[in-house]
């Protein structure tokens, strides 16, 4: 098969290596079998954690399949149709050709790092228009948001008033439901703090939440070392759907994520996010900190992480404020993870907020903070006329974690104003009035890694724009309410290998929307440029004939090669070996510019 080559989407180059070589169809992936691709690889004399779902919730009759193999129960995930389990890794085979059980996984652990930034005020609260809320009264009030983080710590900027729920998944011995770790305060605080330490007389600067008078639902999911699992994880939200009504829960909060090892179909976060979304829970998560991987080629396109990668979900990227509050001098964040989501071809992220350099919570005691000193905001930020000293109170932090609630807090507002809108409408609305006057091409350089990274403001990269509240409220759009009529669009790629295509059945996001349609959101690019046969355009222009593939041949119909004749997963260059254990990671990271 002759290679194909796609034309250059940016800097008259091919860096967005989107429809590079195809060496075949043969890797295509196929769907999934009913064991993970990433368990192939362990020891078969050893014991390894596994997630199991049943195609009915699971009962003593199911547990005992489990034990029959020499397996002990972790944890119940019966509203997920689940349960998790060690066993012998020599049992998985036997165990999945049972008839009643529906895909093994592994129980896949959680993990976080960080550095010192070069601090300054991030102003995110101005690029998202977040005043235009307070203005109106509107605050997040009697909404309550899950956290399922690291927990939250008692600081004067978040009070009992704002958390009125906290239970704790760890198994901890001690500090209960209480950030040990220091990212869910953080967390935290962008989306519910109350200024309290910052604001009034002697104050240049306050430090306010996005949704301040939100009620918080607490769920600790990660130890004192940010190390977790995906039951846990699981568990937690099954938690938030019981206690919707108790609490009045709207939306969840999910800072984290892992590599994405199958099908959003199968992918036991995936399927939990998709139960919260349909018992009526928006359900917003980090995009992920990948955007620089170019161990295969892609240039950071196609590190969207899992639940990232469920159409159902509201995923965010992160933007650059570039340290002032006029938004039309914001940037992608490099280290933003891009779309499409791997096997599904999902485009991700929705939109984009602020996330380098944010300004939030902490306490002293926390591992983050004694780990990786130098975080701390010098009271000189926001004192007039303050000392250098590090603030005991203020905290920096960079990541999708830290855009994901920005993007909550954006959704407790929208229902704080309008109760009766359900998840995909306040997806569609945000998305839909996102702003998109951003600039497309620019150069980011880490002054501490000495790299430099040219970036463009993409579909893959941005999503549908920039997160802005006081476009949204002042929106009166009612997509369809129905469960999944705002699902995320899906990419293709026509048969000839010269147009990209946004596609998704009856979703108000895909196909020929108003979001995307025929107009031209970036200037003159090409990028959501004209329409053919009822579809957006993304790249190029031709007809559509045939079935449409993602990078791959026009030999293959309904299946999809990604990226040349890497399948992504075991052996792949992108996610590493099929030994390793694919980690969960929480969506924050070092301070990169």
């Amino acid at each position: 098969m002759k290679p194909k080559k796609c034309r250059s989407a940016m800097w008259g180059r091919t860096l967005l290596t989107l429809c590079v070589t195809i060496l075949g169809a043969s890797l295509a992936y196929a769907g999934p079998a009913k064991v993970s691709k990433d368990l192939s690889g362990v020891n078969a004399s050893g014991q390894v954690d596994v997630i199991v779902q049943y195609k009915q919730t699971p009962t003593a009759y199911h547990h005992q399949k489990v034990f029959n193999r020499g397996g002990t129960l972790k944890r119940e995930l019966g509203q997920f149709r689940g349960g998790a389990y060690t066993m012998p890794a020599s049992a998985l085979a036997d165990l999945a050709a049972d008839p009643e059980v529906a895909y093994i996984s592994p129980d896949r652990p959680v993990h976080s790092t960080s550095n010192a930034p070069n601090l300054i005020l991030d102003y995110h609260a101005e690029t998202i228009n977040a005043p235009a809320a307070r203005g109106q009264n509107l605050s997040g009030s009697g909404i309550g948001v899950a956290i399922i983080d690291s927990g939250i710590a008692w600081v004067p900027d978040l009070n009992f008033r704002n958390i009125v729920y906290s239970q704790d998944f760890t198994g901890s011995t001690s500090g209960g439901a209480s950030d040990q770790y220091g990212h869910g305060t953080h967390v935290a605080g962008i989306l519910a703090g109350n200024g309290k330490k910052s604001g009034g007389s002697g104050h240049s600067y306050t430090f306010l939440g996005v949704a301040n008078n939100a009620n918080l639902i607490n769920l600790r999911v990660l130890d004192q070392n940010g190390a977790g699992s995906d039951s846990e994880v699981i568990a937690a939200i099954q938690t938030a759907i019981q206690l919707k009504d108790t609490y009045n829960i709207r939306v969840i909060n999910l800072s984290l994520g892992r590599p994405v090892w199958e099908s959003y179909t199968v992918d036991p976060l995936c399927q939990a996010v998709e139960q919260a979304w349909k018992a009526g829970i928006v359900v917003v998560v980090a995009a992920g900190n990948y955007g620089r991987d170019n161990n295969a080629g892609t240039s950071g396109y196609g590190t969207i992480t899992a639940p990232g990668n469920d159409p159902y979900a509201i995923t965010v990227g992160a933007m650059n404020t570039m340290g002032t509050a006029d938004r039309t001098d914001d940037v992608p964040a490099s280290y933003s993870s891009k779309g499409p989501s791997l096997f599904d071809q999902v485009i991700k992220p929705d939109l984009v907020a602020p996330g380098n350099l944010i300004t939030s919570l902490y306490t002293p005691a926390e591992t983050l903070n004694q780990e990786y000193p130098g975080y701390e905001i010098p009271y000189s930020l926001y004192v007039s006329n303050g000392p250098g000293s590090p603030s005991a109170y203020y905290y920096a932090m960079s990541g999708t974690s830290m855009a994901a609630p920005m993007v909550s807090g954006a959704a407790a507002i929208l229902l704080d104003q309008n109760p009766n809108l359900t998840p995909d409408q306040v997806k569609a609305r945000l998305m839909k009035t996102a702003f998109k006057n951003l600039v497309q091409f620019s150069v980011v350089t880490d002054s501490t890694a000495g790299q430099t990274f040219n970036e463009q403001a993409d579909i893959f990269t941005v999503g549908a724009g920039y997160l802005d509240i006081q476009a949204a409220l002042s929106s009166n759009d009612l997509a369809p309410s129905t469960v999944g009529s705002a699902l995320s669009p899906i990419a293709k790629i026509d048969n000839r290998g010269d147009v990209v295509l946004l596609v998704n059945g009856s979703s108000v996001l895909g196909g020929n929307s108003v979001l995307w349609g025929s107009s031209v959101l970036w200037g003159s690019s090409v990028l959501w440029g004209s329409n053919v046969a009822g579809q957006s355009v993304l790249w190029g222009s031709g007809a559509l004939t045939g079935d449409s593939v993602l990078w791959g041949s026009s030999a293959v119909q309904s299946d999809s090669v990604l990226w040349g004749s890497s399948v992504l997963w075991g052996s792949s260059v992108l996610w590493g070996s099929s030994t390793s254990t694919p980690k969960l990671a929480l969506q924050s990271d070092k301070p990169k510019r």
